[in-house]
C-alpha cells in the first residue's frame, strides 16, 4: 500500500479538506457550499485553494460532469492531523513535556485528558506485546519494552 503524501495545509486548506473528507467526492461549488455561510469566500476563491491542493497531492480529480470537476481527499484526516502534531511538537523543540506543560498552563489539559491518554498507551503496548509475541520468538524487544513496556517507562520519567 503507498504511503500518503505529507502535505503542509493552511488553515483555509485544512477548511477545504474539512469539506471534501465530510462530502468524500466534491466539485468546488459543492465544497464551497459546505463552507460556514458567515465567511464563505467567492466561488473563485476555492477554486483557486483547490487547485492548489491538487498541486501539493492533497486531493485529485476524479471525474468531471458537465463544465465541473469532481474531486477527492488523497491525505487522510489522520495523516493531516499526524502532519499537525509533528508541526506543532517541532516548533517545542520535539519536546512532549513542554507542550504538555503549556497545555496544562493554558487549562487545555486536565487530569481526566491524561488518564485517558494513559489508557490509549496501555493498550497501544498490549497490542505491541501481543503482536510481538506472535512474531519472532527470538528477536529481541525494542528498548523500553525489555524493560517493562514504553508506558510504564514514561511514566517512571
Amino acid at each position: 500500500m503507498p504511503k500518503e503524501p505529507q502535505v503542509k495545509l493552511t488553515r483555509f486548506e485544512l477548511e477545504v479538506m474539512e469539506a471534501l473528507w465530510a462530502l468524500g467526492s466534491a466539485s468546488v461549488r459543492e465544497v464551497q457550499e459546505r463552507l460556514p455561510a458567515r465567511k464563505r469566500p467567492a466561488y473563485t476563491t476555492v477554486q483557486t485553494i483547490i487547485y492548489r491542493l491538487e498541486e501539493k497531492g492533497a486531493l485529485r480529480r476524479v471525474k468531471k460532469v458537465g463544465n465541473a470537476h469532481v474531486f477527492e481527499p488523497v491525505v487522510s484526516r489522520k495523516a493531516a492531523a499526524r502532519r499537525l502534531v509533528d508541526e506543532l511538537l517541532d516548533f517545542f523543540g520535539g519536546s512532549t513535556r513542554t507542550l504538555m506543560a503549556q497545555m496544562v498552563e493554558a487549562g487545555r489539559l486536565t487530569l481526566e485528558d491524561l488518564r485517558e491518554a494513559e489508557g490509549a498507551l496501555e493498550q497501544i503496548e498490549a497490542e505491541r506485546t501481543a503482536a510481538g509475541a506472535e512474531g519472532e520468538k527470538g528477536a529481541p524487544a525494542p528498548a523500553g519494552e525489555a524493560r517493562g513496556g514504553a508506558a510504564r517507562e514514561r511514566r517512571k520519567r
